[in-house]
């Protein structure tokens, strides 16, 4: 009971905490010609694969540093406003240029949004780690099963936004507003987090 009770509590934290990843991923994604898309995903479930398990060999010592948890908002809202530009130039291009607009992200942009997408996995993977830590406990295969399936449910959902917001570009902005609102609850938490530490 115990088993499957813990499974479950992993199951529905991936599914919370996944969705950020994907939906930094599928934003990133959005933005580029169709052949780079699938180049941007693959990269970026690489990146939360290998972040998710160097942060789980070492988690049982991020939960105990103090600060972390801010460091990661301050990022994502570094992410936010990344988005934002691209979201911008995203959408003044329409089916019409969208060929002469591809041209144009090859390059540095391409290189510029694997950054981006990086520097968030960094912040998404170690809330899910943590979490995932904190419920499987010293139970290590519990710990691969959350690990697994998290980046399962990134690369599921990572596609499928892809594909909605090519088609609703005015999502992305929705998307955006979503994400600076995790990023500001991370904040929070970071502040709760060494309050006891600051002195005043």
């Amino acid at each position: 009971m115990d088993f499957i009770i813990d499974v479950s509590q992993i199951v529905l934290a991936d599914i919370v905490l996944s969705g950020d990843n994907a939906l930094i991923i599928g934003m990133a994604a959005a933005s580029f010609a169709e052949k780079d898309r699938k180049k941007i995903i693959f990269f970026g479930l690489l990146a939360a694969a290998i972040l998710r398990i160097l942060f789980a060999l070492i988690a049982s010592y991020l939960i105990t540093v103090p600060g972390l948890l801010l460091l990661g908002a301050l990022l994502l809202y570094w992410v936010c406003f990344k988005f934002y530009q691209d979201i911008r130039e995203f959408s003044k291009s329409d089916e019409k240029n969208k060929k002469e607009v591809s041209k144009t992200v090859e390059g540095k942009s391409m290189k510029n949004a694997l950054i981006t997408i990086t520097i968030a996995d960094i912040s998404m993977s170690l809330d899910n780690v943590i979490a995932i830590t904190a419920i499987a406990r010293d139970q290590t295969y519990l710990l691969m099963f959350g690990i697994a399936f998290s980046i399962l449910l990134i690369a599921i959902f990572a596609s499928a936004i892809v594909r909605i917001l090519t088609k609703f570009k005015w999502l992305s902005y929705i998307g955006l507003v979503f994400l600076i609102y995790l990023s500001t609850e991370m904040a929070v938490d970071g502040y709760f987090q060494i309050k006891p530490y600051i002195n005043f």
